[in-house]
């Protein structure tokens, strides 16, 4: 099957790698099928060029950082943070002109990322409004490789009507998978279900009965979604409650890379315990993302039977629609 990648796509912003996994030295990536090369000049500042030196088409990220340039490992070449080359060494007395330069991309950092954008445009990052919430604690789980298209992976994390039979015995079980009525609407960035309730024996690592959970979702941005989790009161620890940003970086058609951005009230437990909860669940939803066919997501209405339960994964796939995405889906 031929696969497209447009516009639209390259001009959104895509998590490429935790914050603290680029340092001085290069690091290879790939987003949308492109090969990246990310890197930190001495003020810390983060860059992102194309994996491929201009002059004889190395990679880059197989180089090292000289001071604030990235150094190609074959012949030396030298290139500054905006990517123009500034020194080729066979010929110490050249100056290289504007041309001699290679491709460099737009890059913010936020939510314990770095995002990179292809094309530029006037396009936001996508919105995680517990991160700027003081009363939350806030850490990044994964990355997780996963052989499926981001928006199936998105579509999955939006899906409550799975939780009795993956998450048996944790967010849900066999005896309680009638769904309550749920509300969708639309918003400026995206779609949002409100009022979702299902009853689970552990909704997070500090519940002591099975629960009530109130949940709110949110697509805010094509290969993002976020959800607000409430334990019915004196379920869980006092206080508890959490937000979940779920951030893809789509590699191809048909793998991503993925993160999951927890705010949680809870300062005490270790990070690696509560790190530890999200991929349990996590990895009992992946074996079933990389076994659905097709690997990239229906957008065609009649591709795939629904249910009621199913009102936030079709609200999802028009909302992709109308957005113009050609990438991961069919």
């Amino acid at each position: 099957m031929a696969h497209t990648l447009g516009a639209m796509e390259k001009s959104l912003w895509h998590p490429v790698a935790l914050t603290e996994a680029v340092v001085h030295a290069p690091l290879a990536v790939q987003l949308l099928e492109q090969d990246l090369v990310l890197w930190r000049d001495l003020a810390g500042q983060a860059h992102a060029f194309v994996d491929r030196c201009p002059h004889r088409g190395a990679r880059l990220s197989m180089g090292r950082v000289q001071a604030d340039r990235l150094e190609c490992p074959y012949h030396g070449w030298q290139f500054e943070g905006d990517g123009h080359c500034a020194q080729v060494p066979a010929v110490p007395d050249f100056v290289p002109p504007p041309a001699h330069c290679v491709r460099a991309f737009a890059v913010q950092e936020r939510h314990g990322l770095v995002w990179v954008q292809l094309q530029a445009a006037e396009t936001p990052l996508p919105q995680f409004p517990a991160e700027d919430d003081a009363r939350l604690r806030k850490l990044n789980c994964g990355p997780y490789d996963v052989a499926a298209s981001a928006p199936r992976i998105i579509e999955n994390f939006l899906d409550m009507s799975h939780f009795g039979f993956v998450h048996e015995g944790w967010l849900g079980s066999r005896d309680a998978t009638a769904m309550e009525r749920y509300g969708v609407e639309t918003t400026p960035t995206g779609v949002k279900a409100t009022n979702c309730k299902v009853r689970q024996p552990q909704s997070n690592l500090h519940s002591t009965a099975a629960a009530d959970v109130h949940y709110t979702y949110e697509v805010t941005d094509p290969y993002t979604a976020l959800l607000n989790k409430l334990p019915e009161e004196g379920t869980s620890k006092d206080g508890w409650y959490e937000s979940i940003g779920l951030f893809i970086c789509p590699i191809t058609p048909e793998s991503s890379r993925v993160w999951f951005r927890l705010a949680v009230a809870d300062f005490e437990t270790a990070d690696a315990q509560l790190q530890a909860f999200q991929h349990t669940i996590f990895t009992q939803d992946q074996p079933v993302l990389e076994s659905q066919q097709p690997k990239c997501l229906p957008l065609d209405p009649r591709a795939e039977l629904n249910s009621a339960a199913d009102r936030m994964s079709v609200a999802y796939r028009r909302y992709l629609k109308s957005r113009g995405i050609s990438f991961g889906v069919c």
